[in-house]
């Protein structure tokens, strides 16, 4: 049976871990993951599975071991680099955090090459791209009826300037997915309009028509809101039915730097419901019931990130990590137990790691972006760490990405590249025993990467593994660590020259299915 990048064999074969736990060889179909839609009572008895008080640990652990990943997260999972892009008028004023006040004519683009961002990121190895739709600001960069502060309020195009418009279609030109990013916090909004107004929660008809609305009839909702609530039911409404297949919807927790007795309690549920509904592939995320934030600013995951996390449910549907965002464990044996009274479920609720190639979130004239080794090591903190990374490059004040950055991205994917070459194991002979899956390379190869996945399609089970090559007749430990997941990638400082390696699971869940084991020699 040949290796390849995916582990490929004809069946699927138990074996029995020297720990008294089972691994599994998972089938060549791991190589390809549909990303079909997976409607919400399909995943629910797996996704997400409750949890309570009168649970053992050993139950709790049980439990952790069949909750499974819906299609859509498989398929963000898949996607690995992803991009952000912080744009607006703090990009102008020079503010990371926008007053709301702003006189929109400040946003003068007049450079704007939407398609100059799709090349540099799809040649920095990037699937998809997030654009700050809306930021804290209130200040939206589409064509909007809900409110003035926008781009039509710029004098920038003649009032007519769209970067949604634009941008979407540069990155499905260029072959990447589309986000959204809309604030749930919004100064204007406080300023000037219904943000904690301290309305009820209603019944409320979307989309909210208005005079000379020329929308041709689209799926309307009723759905609980505030006046607030409503506001952005109508906003997201117009992104995500005017500006085709949108692939991530991006919400963070922000409240408004507002009095303390102004608070706007978000209406999660109905937002969720919406997007759901209008674009039911789409990834909901990092205050969103598909992807949680790492807990950290920095690009980096934990040594041992679980992608099956304690939960519980606050106001309005939200989901929220039954513990602190910065517990170094966040779904190891002793998370689980630590969290179990305030727990309410268990849940798929993989990592994303964000940062920003630049010190800011908005583009400074007087920041330079992060070293091509800086990046290596946030790549090596992020997706060798069963996490995806979320990366910002915000476009200057004549809308384009900085040449500087527009070739750190460049060096960036080279010095991956370099970093993980060819798979020695390719065309290696693979064979199993007790506990163990050996790889023959046919003759000695210095490996100084491994990279390692587990098929995720059966969940999250790996505790604990080694990876030994066998030089003079004797097996030598050359890495160890605890979980894998989606994406595990082992750096040796040394390398090692052997012909024949394997990996040794000693703690698991449930039987644990490999999807990946790779070799490689870097070059740099």
């Amino acid at each position: 049976m040949a290796v390849s990048r995916r582990l490929f064999v004809t069946a699927a074969a138990s074996l029995v871990a020297s720990s008294g736990t089972s691994l599994a060889l998972a089938p060549s179909a791991s190589a390809s993951v549909s990303t079909s839609t997976v409607s919400a009572s399909a995943e629910e008895p797996w996704y997400r599975i409750p949890v309570s008080p009168d649970d053992t640990p050993e139950g709790l652990v049980r439990k952790a071991s069949q909750v499974r990943p819906t299609e859509r997260q498989i398929a963000w999972q898949a996607l690995e680099r992803t991009a952000f892009l912080h744009f607006g008028v703090n990009t102008f004023t020079g503010l990371e955090w926008g007053t709301g006040d702003e006189d929109p004519d400040v946003f003068q683009p007049v450079g704007l090459d939407t398609d100059q961002w799709a090349r540099a990121l799809r040649d920095g190895g990037f699937k998809l791209a997030i654009l700050t739709v809306k930021h804290h600001d209130g200040c939206v960069l589409y064509q909007s009826r809900y409110t003035n502060h926008s781009v039509a309020s710029s004098s920038w195009q003649g009032g007519q300037g769209d970067v949604l418009r634009s941008f979407a279609d540069s990155m499905r030109r260029h072959g990447l997915k589309v986000g959204v990013y809309i604030s749930p916090a919004d100064e204007n909004q406080y300023l000037h309009g219904v943000y904690a107004n301290g309305s009820a929660r209603s019944e409320r008809t979307i989309p909210t028509r208005v005079p000379g609305d020329d929308r041709p009839d689209g799926p309307t909702f009723t759905l609980p809101a505030t006046d607030y609530g409503a506001h952005m039911l109508d906003q997201l409404y117009e992104v995500l039915t005017e500006y085709g297949p949108i692939d991530e919807v991006w919400f963070d927790g922000a409240q408004g730097r507002i009095p303390p007795d102004k608070v706007e309690t978000y209406d999660w549920d109905s937002w969720y419901t919406l997007i759901r509904t209008l674009v039911p592939d789409a990834t909901v995320a990092v205050s969103g019931p598909d992807v949680r934030w790492v807990g950290n600013e920095g690009g980096f995951a934990r040594e041992n990130e679980w992608s099956v996390v304690p939960v519980q449910e606050k106001d309005n549907g939200r989901m929220d990590f039954a513990l602190s965002y910065d517990a170094p464990d966040m779904g190891g044996r002793d998370a689980l137990v630590a969290a179990q009274p305030v727990a309410d479920y268990l849940q798929w609720w993989p990592a994303e790691a964000d940062v920003s190639i630049r010190d800011g979130w908005f583009y400074h004239a007087d920041q330079q972006p992060k070293s091509v080794q800086q990046l290596t090591d946030i790549y090596f903190g992020s997706v060798g760490r069963n996490s995806v990374l979320l990366l910002n490059i915000p476009p200057d004040k004549q809308g384009l990405l900085p040449a500087a950055d527009v070739t750190r991205l460049r060096e960036f994917r080279e010095r991956i590249d370099r970093e993980l070459p060819e798979d020695l194991a390719r065309d290696a002979r693979v064979t199993t025993s007790p506990g163990t899956i050996t790889v023959d390379l046919g003759r000695a190869r210095e490996v100084n990467r491994i990279r390692l996945a587990e098929d995720i399609r059966h969940g999250q089970q790996v505790e604990g593994f080694v990876v030994e090559a066998q030089s003079g007749g004797a097996w030598t430990r050359v890495a160890e660590a605890g979980t894998l997941g989606a994406s595990r990638i082992l750096l040796l400082s040394t390398p090692v020259r052997a012909r024949r390696w394997r990996i040794r699971v000693t703690r698991s869940r449930q039987t644990a299915h490999l999807a990946q084991f790779e070799l490689h020699r870097s070059r740099s």
